[in-house]
């Protein structure tokens, strides 16, 4: 199950970047996840760096928990990736930001993946494509509201 969405944005892939890379602020634009958290001391992105994220899923009120990321991927300007962490350590999901500089601004990709457990190709089978539609459509709600932020004089 996987999947992702481009939106273009007249901002640069630097000050893009630094809206994506900064989790605490991710309330602002998922229609999901509305709440993250660094972890173990830490206050910003790098690779390795872990955070959790508050998740209300579908956006029912009934289904809220927590998710515990790693970050994989923590190029600025370029690219922002992080593993949500399943049992076992092992990764669920795979969620990721590439950024391109195209003309007047930047092409912004978000993607998921999700993991290659049993468990994860079981689900798959039976929910990729309700899930998937859901992160799609997630995903461009996500991507048009950080566009919002971007493309204003002020930033964030």
């Amino acid at each position: 199950m996987q999947g992702s969405v481009t939106v273009h944005m007249a901002a640069s892939p630097e000050h893009v970047w630094s809206l994506v890379s900064e989790v605490t602020n991710i309330g602002r634009y998922s229609p999901e996840t509305f709440e993250a958290e660094w972890l173990d001391g830490k206050t910003g992105p790098a690779v390795g760096v872990r955070f959790r994220g508050h998740v209300r899923r579908n956006g029912k009120a009934w289904l809220v928990y927590w998710t515990k990321c790693r970050i994989t991927a923590c190029e600025p300007g370029r690219d922002f990736a992080f593993d949500v962490i399943g049992p076992g350590g092992k990764t669920s999901v795979n969620w990721s930001y590439h950024l391109a500089p195209v003309g007047d601004g930047t092409d912004v990709t978000e993607s998921f993946q999700l993991g290659a457990s049993l468990a994860l190709r079981l689900y798959s089978a039976f929910a990729n494509k309700s899930r998937t539609r859901t992160n799609v459509d997630n995903m461009q709600a996500t991507l048009e509201r950080i566009k919002e932020v971007a493309e204003t004089p002020a930033g964030i």
